[in-house]
């Protein structure tokens, strides 16, 4: 039987606690990066004192999305392979692993943090994994697919007036990234339709790993045990009910990311900046690509900066720094602040230590924390 026990491992509160500083640190200097460029302070202030509050109060329930919406995408893929699953442990798992993606480099966080939220409730290892994996395919699959469906509904003809340099357009750009994304699907889709090659595949690594050392052999009998499990589950979502599981997950995906496609327009209206839906659709679905693999825990001054360079097509100068501190607050500020409060609420109460690492894996039994 699976379950979390304290080893070393990487993913500790302590990294956490530094990722949450630095996010902040370089976040903060973004922002005020920004302010400098905009050069026009006084700006920055009217525009946050004139801010419009239903367009603000539409941007903190889009804010909620990582919590709501990954939450009942992750309920409904989840409860395939592990029945009974309640959708309000779900809502906490996906907003913690959102949590967890924004405080480390290239969102390395997120499927760790989702997992041991996960298992915190019962979901046994192989099913949280698989329910994740799962989720990530959906999403890779609605960004390949609403992409192009953007395009063909003519969104984006007004970016291609817009360049970046050596006859690039921010159109072109786009349509790079999306082919990016697409042959990230086609790998995922790979290892869903040949579920028993890539099981195949990794236990040949594992037996030859549990050659080299008897104690990893060892370990590597209960890995294998877990591979067999996950395959199973894989199993399950290539079935018809699995594959209308996953089509419901590709459509839910788009509330799940909704705080990241919608952030900019709702920012903009809250500005009281008129400008096309479609285009900032597509331009957010843009930022969004760039910065799915930044280096920095949530993108922080990647995305900043970034999103400052592509939206002055649409933002003054002095009302960028204004821009960006709602953008981003909607983004990821909010569900950084939230679960940065539930997280350190678990470790008062003693359901980590201090410095233990918040995943692990064993076979020997019992029901983890």
């Amino acid at each position: 039987m699976w379950y979390l026990r304290p080893v070393p491992l990487a993913l500790t509160p302590r990294l956490l606690r530094r990722g949450l500083e630095l996010f902040a640190l370089i976040s903060l200097a973004g922002v005020v990066a920004l302010i400098v460029w905009g050069a026009d302070f006084g700006a920055f202030v009217d525009a946050m004192l004139g801010i419009h509050l239903g367009w603000l109060a539409a941007g903190l329930v889009l804010a909620s999305m990582d919590w709501v919406g990954g939450g009942l995408r992750l309920w409904i893929v989840t409860r395939h392979v592990h029945p009974g699953v309640r959708y309000p442990d779900m809502v906490l798992a996906s907003g913690l692993g959102a949590w967890g993606a924004y405080l480390t480099p290239f969102q390395s966080g997120a499927s760790p943090m989702m997992v041991w939220a996960m298992r915190r409730v019962g979901v046994r290892l192989p099913e949280a994994m698989t329910a994740v994996f799962i989720t990530f395919v959906a999403t890779v699959a609605f960004f390949a697919s609403m992409g192009p469906l953007a395009i063909f509904l003519g969104a984006g003809r007004s970016l291609e007036a817009h360049g970046l340099g050596l006859g690039i357009t921010l159109y072109d750009l786009f349509r790079a990234s999306l082919t990016l994304f697409g042959l990230i699907g086609t790998v995922m889709l790979i290892a869903l339709v040949f579920p028993r090659g890539v099981r195949n595949l990794i236990h040949a690594v594992a037996v030859r790993l549990g050659r080299r050392n008897q104690r990893m052999g060892e370990r590597m009998e209960h890995v294998t045990a877990g591979i067999d499990r996950a395959h199973d589950c894989m199993v399950a979502f290539g079935s018809p009910r699995g594959l209308l599981v996953l089509a419901a997950a590709v459509v839910v995906s788009g509330p799940s990311h909704a705080n990241k496609l919608l952030a900019g327009f709702i920012t903009l209206r809250a500005l009281g900046i008129q400008a096309n839906f479609y285009d900032i659709l597509l331009l957010q679905t843009l930022i969004t690509f760039l910065l799915y693999f930044a280096p920095t825990p949530g993108a922080s001054g990647l995305a900043e900066v970034l999103s400052g360079l592509v939206m002055q097509i649409y933002v003054e100068r002095s009302l960028l720094a204004s821009y960006t501190l709602l953008w981003r607050f909607i983004n990821s500020y909010a569900t950084v602040i939230v679960g940065s409060a539930i997280f350190w609420y678990w470790l008062r109460r003693g359901l980590v230590g201090r410095e233990e690492p918040v995943t692990a894996l064993d076979d020997s039994g019992g029901s983890g924390p």
